[in-house]
């Protein structure tokens, strides 16, 4: 029964808590292992009121941990990580790539980039002992204050969402790495973080089976490996319950098995969120009814013991049968993937900088207001970044006279203001970190003073300003250096913004 509980492994954790989880491999057989940062990284400490502490050594301490606990693993362990945007989503000092909204953001005719990041991330999963990215995200972001999806999402077109994400798990299978879409059955329209509580989606079925649900149809059409189920609760998929989808045999049995024809692995959402994690009083209770509902893989199980004893008290010989048939063809699948010829082993950096320059958006465009910083003084100021400014330094370069301010406070001169605002935050949760002082700062300006923002983050944070006077808006999408330097490119002319932005903003 081991076979179907996936437990959290953190990188950084006691010796303790180590030994414990070599207890469950050793003792229950544990079929699968989904490593995170930390025991208080965002993935655990959902109020997020305790600091994570960086260790410069978690992707030594990663290879360890997975080459140890495979050795002493009774059958080979299914290694899974999140890695939506690389191993950076969980290990300190490992490549980045772009976000799924920014690879939305790539003109159609580039969109082997997408492949090429999917085959990088692969190949940095492979050459650690990682199987398994639990990736692409294919909800559709229709609700710009989602809280959770958001930026992970590749857009709001149903068509280019599937479209980027088949690139980008093909991408994936070509290192031989799985992947697995999620959440099913679609994340995107809702404005409750699952893992604080459950949102609740009340379309109706047809409405489902024309957005929500069409990235996963057409991904079941490709055989996919494995889909995530997440926690969000969907009455017209449910017969009016307001359950969550992990718990829903009405939804995992009836419309993605029956109805969709799914026959790889369902993993559920991690079980530790507190959408479902505080639903029953007894322990291994959750884990049942998970298993019970249709999940194959119960990730970040936390009572694997209870969970265990519950099945085999409950379970039918039939039911726990298709459940293992199908976590051995995966791992067999996953054991025996052959890696492919690769994107010409492409480093991350230049990949990185041919997406920013493929990706940048000009998103509001007055032409000759923008010659003015061609020909005449302009003064820079840098919003939400203290450090090293790399936009403003690449700029220098060619434009050594630049004056930059220091402040919002700073007493400005000249008529042509250029701002690079780099917001706190890439989540919308407090206006994505935006201060009242900031907005004000640049509402005001740019109706007195040709201003021209350059946006390194979220392009929903342009919702929280006010942009009536601003005359040019330029999307870069993150603030990577990458995306720093191909900005700064192209507002010193040498290169066109060609990127189309993949979210409607009003």
């Amino acid at each position: 029964m081991g076979q179907f509980f996936c437990p959290a492994a953190f990188i950084n954790d006691s010796d303790a808590e180590i030994q414990k989880l070599e207890n469950l491999i050793k003792d229950y057989h544990i079929g699968v292992l989904t490593f995170f940062h930390s025991r208080i990284s965002a993935a655990s400490n959902f109020e997020g009121k305790r600091k994570v502490i960086r260790n410069e050594n978690s992707y030594q301490r990663l290879q360890e941990l997975i080459n140890h606990y495979q050795s002493i693993a009774p059958t080979p362990l299914l290694i899974s990580i999140d890695a939506e945007w690389g191993l950076a989503m969980r290990v300190e000092n490992t490549p980045q790539y772009p976000y799924a909204l920014t690879l939305g953001a790539i003109p159609e005719d580039q969109n082997e980039l997408i492949h090429q990041v999917g085959n990088a991330i692969g190949n940095d999963l492979k050459s650690i002992g990682i199987h398994m990215n639990l990736a692409p995200v294919v909800d559709i972001n229709m609700n710009p204050d989602n809280p959770v999806i958001g930026y992970r999402s590749f857009g709001q077109d149903k068509e280019q969402v599937i479209k980027r994400a088949l690139l980008y798990y093909q991408g994936l299978k070509a290192s031989g790495t799985l992947g697995c879409f999620k959440h099913f059955p679609g994340h995107g329209d809702t404005n409750i973080d699952s893992h604080l509580g459950l949102p609740l989606i009340s379309k109706t079925k047809e409405e489902l089976y024309n957005q929500e649900l069409y990235p996963f149809i057409k991904a079941i059409e490709q055989e996919v490996d494995s889909i995530m189920i997440g926690h969000l609760a969907v009455p017209s998929l449910s017969n009016d319950k307001n359950t969550s989808a992990t718990l829903s045999k009405d939804i995992i049995k009836e419309v993605l098995r029956k109805e969709l024809g799914f026959k790889g692995v369902v993993i559920s959402d991690a079980l530790n969120m507190h959408s479902v994690s505080k639903l029953y009083d007894e322990k291994g209770m959750l884990e049942w009814k998970a298993f019970d509902a249709g999940n194959d893989i119960l990730c970040f199980a936390e009572h694997v013991e209870e969970g265990i004893n519950m099945i085999e008290k409950n379970a039918s010989d039939h039911q726990i049968e298709e459940s293992i048939l199908r976590i051995q063809k995966l791992k067999e699948h996953a054991f025996s993937q052959k890696k492919e010829n690769n994107d010409g082993g492409i480093d991350h950096t230049t990949l990185n900088l041919k997406i920013a320059e493929t990706a940048i958006t000009m998103y509001k465009s007055d032409p000759e207001s923008f010659k003015n910083y061609n020909t005449g003084e302009f003064e820079a100021i840098c919003i939400g970044k203290n450090n090293d400014c790399h936009f403003y330094n690449e700029i220098q370069k060619q434009r050594p006279s630049i004056n930059m301010v220091s402040d919002t406070k700073t007493d400005l001169t000249t008529d042509h203001i250029l701002i690079a605002l780099f917001p706190p935050s890439i989540k919308p949760l407090n206006n994505f970190g935006i201060n009242e002082e900031t907005k004000q700062f640049i509402a005001q300006l740019s109706k007195v003073k040709n201003v021209t923002l350059y946006l390194f983050g979220n392009p929903y944070a342009l919702r929280v300003l006010s942009t009536d006077y601003i005359k040019n808006i330029v999307l870069c999408y993150q603030d990577l250096e990458s995306f720093q330097r191909a900005a700064a490119q192209h507002f010193l002319g040498n290169h066109k913004a060609i990127g189309k932005i993949p979210v409607q903003l009003l």
